[in-house]
């Protein structure tokens, strides 16, 4: 049996993720688009306004053009490491935060390509944020995987290769497991795999959706 995108890795002491949070609608206001200003510099609120601009062109048209012009958008932000960037050795961004900084890694592309796809009507049931090894790179990462159906091959999101193709043609990634707010799951097969949890909370994911709330209540 090929070696990518069929391991089934046990998980220990990972709990996932709330189901809820705020509406990307919520963001943008005038009152948002000048804290942003203020906070990150006139260029961020312009890049802001062309992300709220992307959502509502692509909202009346079909899925395929809403994860091409999702995943182009993001990707032509620059990979910089946490370390770097936020002088923190793991720092979940914001799609704000992304955006407004130009910036962020792999987790950052996933988070705001995966909050755009949910505003734009994707379904969550189809969206899963993967964590794999990324084997030429030899190094831990995250894409998005989108499922059609519930036993589709799943099309991947990615910042290294920004080309969107099936599962089954990366073969330079392993997954290792998936989420969304529904629960967490192993990655098996091409496929979602076997549920390990599914309620519960993470720090890394508590701290970003926090970080959100406090921009949209102005503070």
């Amino acid at each position: 049996m090929a070696a990518y995108w069929v391991w089934l890795v046990a998980i220990v002491g990972v709990a996932f993720l709330p189901v809820s949070f705020a509406s990307l609608k919520d963001i943008f206001t005038q009152e948002i688009y000048a804290l942003i200003s203020e906070r990150y510099g006139e260029p961020a609120r312009r890049d802001i306004l062309k992300w709220n601009k992307l959502l509502v062109e692509l909202e009346s048209e079909d899925v395929d053009e809403k994860l091409f012009e999702v995943n182009r958008f993001f990707n032509r932000f620059e990979f910089v490491s946490d370390i770097q960037h936020w002088r923190k050795a793991d720092y979940w961004a914001t799609p704000i935060e992304f955006i407004a900084t130009g910036a962020g890694d792999c987790e950052d592309y996933v988070i705001a390509k995966y909050f755009s796809l949910l505003e734009l009507g994707v379904p969550e049931s189809k969206l899963r944020l993967m964590y794999v090894t990324a084997l030429k790179l030899k190094q831990p990462h995250m894409v998005l995987a989108y499922y059609n159906t519930p036993t589709s091959v799943p099309l991947v999101l990615d910042n290294i290769n920004k080309r969107i193709l099936p599962a089954s043609k990366r073969r330079d990634l392993a997954p290792i497991y998936s989420f969304n707010g529904q629960g967490l799951w192993t990655a098996k097969s091409m496929g979602k795999g076997r549920k390990l949890r599914g309620k519960g909370s993470m720090k890394m994911w508590d701290d970003m959706i926090a970080r959100l709330d406090e921009v949209i209540e102005g503070k």
